[in-house]
């Protein structure tokens, strides 16, 4: 017989999970593992509200394992170590990301792209080695092979943890494609918590930055709060038209259906447009705007642990924190429902640390 999520590990925790495709929350109680001799235990402190929880609450990637308890952008303070565990000490301040788990041999792994392991584990919602489902950081503690565990710099608050998300998502996709360049004029779709971190760390790399957004009120925000050198209203097509051609690439953040022609037709000559928002819907993607300027159009996904690590001290010596609402966890349905609604500048932050109470 199946143990319950309760009794299946000897360590008692608890969190806040969703049962079905409602995607509501409400306490739960499971357990955690015992810290094996290469696992970091802690106690959460702060867990950041991605988009992508709303996606998976919802199982609409149809890929979700219920009960889920969500959260990937974790901070805690190390409670216990393993007995190989040399990386942090009891007392450190740590993160968890998107993964905490992948084969370590492959390719991708021998080269410190694990995001790329064809059978890497996130998080939450998936099958971890000994056959459980992974839970994340919407919860007490977490237990962590000490790969996936990060050191946390001492001067980032630790609230700053969507940096472990929204901000490797943008920063590794920057740096891959050469779009860190001091001088390049570099576009941002969307101004979400993908979109604000990415303009900060192109204009920390000394880029030009141009946000793109349907909102004309998103102006004054990306110019006077985040510091971007331009607007484009996308839905515009005298400001589009007046753009053709002037940038060198374009982050899009963006997860709702939108139209990637107009994108492409801002690019320079061998521009590159890197998708790394996660729309329902296949994008249609015309062709001619691309072979008649050798324009590239590609994709990213978060980094490995290597460079997870690089955009925290990246981040730590440059002053970038993400922009978070702080609420507590009793108000994380209220928060996930004004985030469906775009509702935030720019991202949820939940006080795991001082507001989750056992049931």
């Amino acid at each position: 017989m199946a143990k319950s999520p309760e009794t299946e590990h000897p360590i008692k925790s608890f969190g806040w999970a969703a049962y079905d495709t409602s995607g509501v929350l409400s306490p739960f109680n499971f357990s955690r593992r015992a810290t094996g001799e290469n696992d970091v235990q802690f106690k959460v402190l702060y867990c950041g509200i991605c988009h992508s929880d709303l996606h998976m609450l919802k199982n609409e990637w149809g890929n979700s394992k219920y009960p889920i308890v969500p959260g990937h952008e974790i901070v805690g303070v190390v409670t216990e170590v393993g007995s190989n565990v040399e990386k942090v000490k009891i007392g450190d301040k740590v993160g968890v990301g998107v993964l905490v788990g992948s084969c370590q041999k492959c390719e991708n792994c021998t080269n410190d792209l694990e995001q790329y392991c064809p059978s890497h584990i996130a998080t939450y919602s998936t099958t971890y080695y000994d056959g459980t489902t992974t839970y994340g950081g919407y919860s007490n503690l977490m237990v962590t092979d000490q790969h996936f565990v990060v050191r946390w710099p001492e001067n980032l608050p630790a609230e700053a943890a969507p940096l472990l998300c929204a901000g490797i998502t943008t920063y590794s996709p920057l740096k891959y494609f050469g779009l860190d360049k001091p001088g390049l004029n570099i576009g941002v779709v969307g101004l979400g918590g993908l979109g604000h971190m990415a303009v900060k760390f192109a204009k920390a790399f000394g880029c030009k930055v141009t946000v793109i957004s349907t909102s004309v009120n998103k102006k004054d925000e990306a110019i006077e709060r985040l510091g971007a050198d331009s607007f484009l209203l996308s839905r515009d097509p005298e400001q589009l038209q007046a753009a053709a051609s002037t940038l060198d690439g374009i982050i899009d953040t963006v997860s709702a259906d939108h139209p990637i022609l107009p994108l492409l037709n801002i690019l320079k000559p061998h521009g590159k447009l890197v998708v790394v928002g996660a729309p329902p819907k296949p994008l249609e993607l015309p062709v001619f705007p691309i072979i008649m300027g050798r324009k590239i159009v590609g994709g990213s996904i978060i980094g490995g642990m290597k460079e997870t690590q690089e955009m925290l001290d990246f981040a730590a010596k440059h002053n970038i924190i993400p922009d978070v609402e702080i609420v507590a966890m009793d108000y994380v349905n209220t928060a996930l429902e004004r985030l469906l609604k775009s509702d935030v500048k720019y991202r949820f932050a939940l006080d795991v640390g001082e507001t989750l109470k056992a049931d």
